[in-house]
């Protein structure tokens, strides 16, 4: 006759020991109550809701400034001092209340020629003026 031990035999678990699983939840808790709140760099604000635009743009009422690295200015692709751009701007912002300066400058250029422009625009009263950027691919 064969004998079984005790050792041996199928031993079938009633109860699933579950701390593991509660120490990951309590560490995944913990982890997102720190991180939450370094994810808002804002402040928060309450903007007020934006108009229309009177009309749309028209291709005559933008006129494009380009800033190069170098410091170099073209208004409409035509190469200028900062001194003839500020006089040809004023000059359409009389004759067209309406312009819009687009204003496109190099990322690695230096913001001094940049700032020279937009002094320039809000020293004659030409207030409408955007920064163009290379779209997100």
């Amino acid at each position: 006759m064969r004998r079984f031990s005790q050792r041996n035999s199928l031993v079938t678990l009633n109860d699933i020991n579950i701390t593991p699983l509660l120490d990951l939840a309590f560490v995944l808790l913990i982890i997102f109550i720190i991180t939450t709140p370094l994810l808002e760099q804002g402040i928060d604000l309450k903007l007020p809701a934006g108009g229309k635009t009177d009309r749309p743009l028209e291709k005559r009422d933008i006129r494009t400034v380009e800033i190069s690295p170098k410091g170099v200015y073209l208004l409409d692709r035509q190469p200028r001092s900062i001194e003839q751009v500020e006089a040809d701007l004023v000059q359409a912002f009389r004759a067209n209340p309406n312009t819009v300066v687009y204003i496109r400058a190099d990322e690695n250029g230096m913001n001094k020629h940049l700032y020279a422009v937009i002094e320039r625009c809000q020293k004659n009263g030409i207030t409408r003026f955007s920064f163009r950027t290379a779209p997100v691919k």
